[in-house]
């Protein structure tokens, strides 16, 4: 698993053209319809004037936040481009510029899989310095118990980090406590025709909140702030 700031650079060369190559496509539309409703159901929208986007990226999901912050320069200028009133940032997710208890919430999509567990922890332990006592974190992660159900072996850095539920929870249970998770992809869509895909959103949704949801590629993973 490479570095982050081999990651910032990696992600500086992709900006220009991310959000096409990544979200344009029936997979990504696919991804991106149940991120977006998840979002929904768990921050308002307008934002509150207290949330981040920690890994923002190119602001594919900055609509649910006042602020966001990347490692990557180039991500963030597409990202002013669309959100030219919000408050953004350049910093590592692990040690942000931001005061102790700045945020009501923070979310972080796409971000956890490219780290080192040790930097996942230095994430939690910075997201418990910044977001208020009965404040939220969002995030989402790869599900290893669906990576053993599979024999899915990550090849090199990307999205190479998974964690079960009792990972998440083994992190600091003094600090935080989780108050409900669900899935995201739990029908293998990649190997789905392109045409199909959309009608079997519906179902895939269902699964990803079903008691197998843990089963689901990725989990999305909400924490209260103790």
């Amino acid at each position: 698993m490479i570095h982050q700031p081999d990651i910032s650079t990696y992600y500086d060369q992709l900006a220009p053209h991310y959000d096409e190559d990544r979200f344009a496509n029936s997979y990504g539309q696919y991804i991106h319809e149940q991120e977006t409703a998840i979002l929904d159901k768990l921050l308002p929208h307008p934002p509150t004037d207290s949330t981040l986007d920690l890994g923002c990226g190119t602001g594919r999901l900055l609509k649910w936040a006042s602020h966001g912050l990347d490692s990557s320069p180039m991500m963030l200028e597409e990202a002013r481009r669309k959100y030219p009133e919000h408050h953004l940032s350049k910093a590592p997710a692990w040690d942000t510029p931001y005061l102790r208890y700045s945020f009501s919430a923070v979310y972080a999509f796409h971000l956890l899989m490219h780290l080192e567990r040790a930097q996942v922890t230095k994430v939690f332990q910075e997201a418990a310095r910044i977001i208020k006592p009965g404040g939220r974190f969002i995030f989402d992660i790869p599900s290893t118990n669906r990576r053993q159900l599979t024999g899915h072996q990550a090849d090199n850095w990307h999205a190479a980090q998974s964690m079960t539920l009792a990972d998440i929870a083994a992190i600091d249970p003094q600090t935080w406590k989780i108050q409900s998770y669900q899935g995201v992809l739990f029908m293998p869509i990649h190997r789905i025709p392109a045409r199909w895909r959309s009608s079997l959103l519906w179902a895939d949704n269902l699964l990803c909140r079903s008691p197998w949801r843990s089963y689901a590629s990725y989990l999305v993973v909400e924490l209260v702030r103790l």
